[in-house]
């Protein structure tokens, strides 16, 4: 449905533009009486090795520019004669200013500027509101900061795959081993319970979209779009937990923010860098299968215990493969005369450990920045993916067909080979229809193909001392187009006539956003700064999906056979503004308040217009006098207080037209015509909102060698969004309403440590720690079950997100299972508990259960504490490095669907059945345990080694090269877990907000080896 100002809110932006006209002629007529200079120096770290990457900025100016691998910069500004400040600084550092005198001279050589080790990270500079830099000492709430290098030591393929245990307070689960598998992001638990708990994505200005549609059914697994980025590119991620920090960002932002800033040119000759990486991935467990080489001739019968001999087929050792991979990147950078540029070109391609899948990504990036004179600068940058997948589903939650699911289904005693005479492949299930694994790898076709491009144009002006203004244009569009193929005759159940699909998806993205800014010291002790800023987001999504069955032989195409179509498109529109002022007393003590405004066209009219408040303070005690002066600086030299509130909202959890009461097309004999869907629109839903408040510390010890961050947050999600049932006098079923409550509780602790600080040696020890506690309240009836969990996941009244529901198995009082008269096990039943009362199990006059089935909470699928424990060795002044990395989940379940397959006689083709086949339990167990589902739920607590590298710096005299670095490296090598799946991490509903930890045969993690060099020129 349209919405009637989907783009007048540019009229604002281009207002806003021309005011910024005359500021921009005021730079050039000012530049014209300057003189030229050129201002040259070299950043080195504390051992006087070079710091690329370091930023040196001429303050009140918009020059700017990143040293380079030697750690060298220059900037080339036409400015009057006088003193100026250069501040230098870089992720992990205590920034530095050096004041430069500009004469008669016209080339002024700056002595090297050392940077220290900042372990508590006080002084990063951070980026907040899009395009506003601040000082991480300012804040009230959690920002951490990464950089490029520090993702990029084990080679991950995709940027959010990068982040797991660099951050505290995060949650990041790769869901799938496909080798584009989708990633989920929590930042401090889930935020809704309908929508997605991703946080939003901004990439150097621009809002990106990071959806993961499923134009295929794959079985649950998904690609984040995310996958369409080069980890090569980025030069610092920075991630905003706090919804005190979120509030200026709007109702995206409830999940918190990424912001990703890629690679930019410098000035100087043009510098090449040439990286190329060789991957090899293996499973890294396969499950027993059963070997057991006798079968009960009947199934069923508990009392034919009957035996015929079989043979036994692995199906797992013709499923999976080693898998090889490369991934190559190419770089130029530099530029003269104000103009800087950098252009880069990757390709990467990688196959999975599934026979016949792979990922193959190529693409290029550039961006252009041109200065003019000192207080203006344009930059422009554009990057542009194709990425090609061949898939092989896997089946199982809505469908059945796929490899894996045809593993689990398939009685191991059939060979499941491919007949050499008719060429036909065998059922491998006989008492249920499902694909033979062999040939949904060999004959099925699924591919998926996306083209993207994401561009922005940024203006950027200082017309006078502390004052700049910012313009972003963003653009983000992406067509991803999907093909499926079942040939006709498969053992595919329900399309033994075959199935041919196509689907594509054209989306585009595009955000407007002016920010002004003005920092002025009112006296020598009280410092304001004040931003102003305003946004407007448009964006339009069109998809159309053509299936066709009852194919012609040879087709492969929808021309042929039965056609069904949808055509499904939605768009949405956000207007925006925020206004936030912070004031610094003394340079110790910071306060910042703000005001998020917005409008987004998803809500009614009367409801759409949301304020979202902010407050936040900082207080740095060991700048006091008393601190410094005294016996606490030697041993806490650096600690900071701060606490924040704020408020965000949330756009994720409905369509652009669920408050609608939407009309669906029909057919009336030969007369088209349409009735009213049995979802009822409520034109009064409002976004969910968010409130969170945050408490911290951040300090150093022991002469700075030990960092420490620590945080706890209380956040409360209101006006949560529900389907609720309906009277059917109604007419209709449900509707969304704004009923629900959500809360996360936690603690986050960041420690970092320099054990070791020599000239030969550092050894750096990071580690990190994150409790949640999640809490659901008022959902309506106490209860609501999700889709692709099979009925077993639910929200329940008081209980976490996701946890497991349903049947389970009756026990004596010393907890012993309660058997049946022939020895089974069997559910417990009783009088089942409503609205917060317990069920009661009750025990007929034999002491059997009585009544009916009773259902409860099973399990948790959200982890207690997650953690992580990074070492980092530098030897040789920093010529060899080695870093090994460490994460744990720990005390959280899984449904291990995957085993409850495998393990009854139906099926039995894993080694958990072969007891029933020996005898050592009654005939009929397998059966009786199947729906007795706590039986299935397991403890998943994992501790993995995620990465482990290794690398070697030497500076060549060849070729004209200057540095050579050689590299080895490793992903999810090793795992100490007590689970009996593939892998606890993945989850087959994919990047499911709701459904988690469920393993219904997900393709597993693979164990990843690297080797690869990186060359500079």
């Amino acid at each position: 449905m349209p919405h009637t100002y989907s783009f007048a809110g540019y009229r604002s932006q281009v207002a806003g533009l021309v005011l910024l006209v005359p500021l921009v002629g005021t730079a050039f007529s000012a530049s014209a009486q300057n003189t030229r200079y050129i201002i040259r120096g070299r950043v080195v770290d504390v051992r006087g090795e070079a710091l690329p990457g370091a930023t040196v900025r001429l303050l009140n100016t918009v020059l700017g520019a990143s040293t380079n691998v030697q750690g060298q910069f220059e900037l080339a500004p036409s400015l009057a004669p006088g003193t100026y400040q250069l501040e230098i600084s870089s992720v992990g550092y205590t920034p530095l200013r050096r004041s430069v005198t500009l004469g008669a001279d016209a080339t002024v050589t700056v002595p090297d500027a050392t940077l220290a080790e900042d372990l508590v990270r006080l002084n990063d500079v951070v980026v907040t509101g899009t395009s506003v830099a601040t000082s991480k000492k300012q804040l009230g709430n959690t920002i951490a900061t990464v950089s490029g290098e520090e993702l990029r030591t084990a080679v991950p393929t995709q940027i959010d795959q990068a982040l797991q245990g660099k951050f505290s307070g995060v949650q990041i689960t790769q869901n799938s081993g496909n080798p584009a598998g989708g990633i989920s992001v929590r930042l401090r638990g889930p935020s809704t319970v309908a929508g997605s708990s991703d946080p939003l994505y901004i990439i150097d200005g621009v809002i990106i979209n990071n959806d993961s549609p499923q134009l295929l059914d794959l079985g649950g697994y998904a690609q984040n779009r995310l996958v369409d980025i080069s980890p090569n590119d980025v030069e610092r991620i920075e991630v905003i937990k706090g919804a005190a920090a979120a509030a200026i960002y709007g109702s995206r932002a409830s999940n918190g923010v990424v912001q990703i800033f890629t690679k930019r040119g410098q000035e100087g000759k043009p510098q090449v860098t040439v990286s190329s990486q060789f991957l090899t991935s293996q499973i890294r467990r396969e499950l027993d299968y059963n070997k057991y080489p006798f079968r009960f001739t009947t199934t069923g019968n508990t009392t034919d215990l009957t035996q015929v001999p079989v043979q036994r087929y692995d199906l797992q050792k013709d499923i999976f493969r080693t898998a090889v991979g490369t991934d190559n990147y190419v770089s130029l950078t530099g530029g003269a005369g104000g103009t800087k540029y950098f252009a880069s070109g990757n390709y990467f391609r990688n196959q999975g450990i599934v026979d016949n899948t792979d990922f193959n990504r190529g693409g290029g990036r550039i961006r252009l920045q041109q200065t003019l004179g000192t207080k203006a600068s344009v930059s422009a940058g554009a990057n542009y993916s194709l990425t090609h997948s061949r898939e092989v589903p896997n089946g199982g939650i809505n469908e059945a067909y796929g490899a894996l699911t045809g593993f689990i289904f398939a009685n191991n005693y059939i060979d499941p080979a491919q007949d050499p005479v008719t060429g036909r492949y065998p059922s491998t299930a006989l008492n249920i229809a499902r694909t033979n694994p062999l040939e949904a790898i060999n004959r099925f076709d699924f591919q998926q193909r996306t083209s993207r491009f994401i561009g922005d144009a940024q203006l950027n002006l200082t017309p006078f001392a502390g004052f700049t203004a910012d313009y972003v244009l963003g653009y983000d569009a992406s067509t991803q187009v999907a093909t499926g193929f079942i040939p006709t005759g498969s053992t595919a159940p329900t399309y033994t006539t075959g199935l041919a699909r196509r689907a594509d998806r054209t989306a585009f993205l595009v955000n407007n956003d002016l920010t002004l800014g003005y920092r002025r010291d009112v006296t020598e002790w009280l410092a304001s700064t004040t931003t102003l800023g305003g946004t407007l987001q448009y964006e339009r999504a069109f998809q159309t999906s053509i299936q066709s069955i009852n194919l012609a032989p040879v087709i492969q195409t929808t021309a042929s056979g039965t056609i069904t179509t949808t055509e499904p498109r939605t768009e949405r529109t956000i207007r925006g503004a925020f206004v936030q002022q912070t004031f610094g007393l003394a340079n110790r003590f910071f306060l910042t308040g703000a005001l998020r405004v917005d409008a987004a066209s998803v809500y009614g009219t009367k409801v759409r217009t949301q304020y979202y408040p902010k407050i936040s303070g900082s207080y740095v005690l060991s700048d006091e006098a008393f601190w410094r002066e005294g016996t606490l600086q030697r041993f806490v030299p650096q600690f900071k207080l701060r606490a924040s509130y704020g408020e965000a909202g949330n756009l994720t959890a409905i369509g652009p037209y669920d408050r609608f009461t939407n009309f669906v097309p029909v057919v009336q004999g030969t007369l088209p015509g349409l009735i009213t869907s049995t979802q009822q629109g409520n034109n009064n839903l409002k976004p969910e909102r968010q409130k969170e408040f945050e408490v911290g510390t951040d300090m150093s010890l022991f002469n700075g060698r030990l960092g420490l961050e620590f945080s706890y947050y209380d956040k409360r999600v209101t006006d949560l969004l529900l389907l609720r049932d309906l009277n059917f006098s109604s007419g209709f079923s449900n509707r969304y309403d704004n009923i629900g409550n959500m809360r996360n509780r936690g603690v986050e602790l960041l420690i970092r440590g320099t054990p070791v600080q020599a000239e030969q040696v550092i050894w750096t020890i990071t580690g990190t720690f994150s409790h949640n506690q999640n809490r659901i309240t008022n959902i309506p009836g106490g209860l609501v079950t999700f889709a692709n969990g099979f009925g077993l996941v639910a929200a329940v009244e008081g209980n976490p997100l996701g946890t497991y529901y349903g049947t389970y198995s009756a026990r004596n009082p010393d907890g012993s299972l309660l058997l049946t008269p022939g020895g089974l096990p069997q559910r417990e039943r009783g009088v089942q508990g409503v609205n917060g009362v317990p069920s009661v199990p009750q025990r007929a006059a034999d002491g059997q259960p009585s009544g009916t089935l009773l259902n409860a909470v099973l399990g948790n699928p959200n982890p207690r504490y997650v953690a992580s424990l990074i070492n980092e060795v530098a030897l040789l002044k920093g010529r060899l490095s080695l870093r090994v990395q460490f994460d744990t989940q720990q005390d959280f379940d899984v449904f291990n669907f995957t085993e409850r397959v495998g393990s009854r006689e139906t099926f039995g083709g894993l080694a958990v059945y072969e007891p029933e086949l020996r005898g050592e339990v009654p005939k009929g167990t397998s059966v009786a345990t199947y729906t007795t589902y706590d039986k299935w739920v397991q403890d998943g607590s994992f501790i993995k080694l995620r990465e482990a590298s290794a690398s070697y710096l030497i500076r060549p005299k060849l070729l004209g090269m200057r540095e050579l670095r050689l590299s080895v490296s490793g992903r999810n090598l090793w795992v100490i877990t007590d689970y009996r799946g593939y892998d606890p991490e993945v989850n087959a509903a994919g990047q499911s907000n709701a459904v988690r930890g469920f393993d219904f045969v997900e393709v597993p993690i693979p164990r990843t080896v690297t080797v690869g060099f990186n060359a500079s020129f």
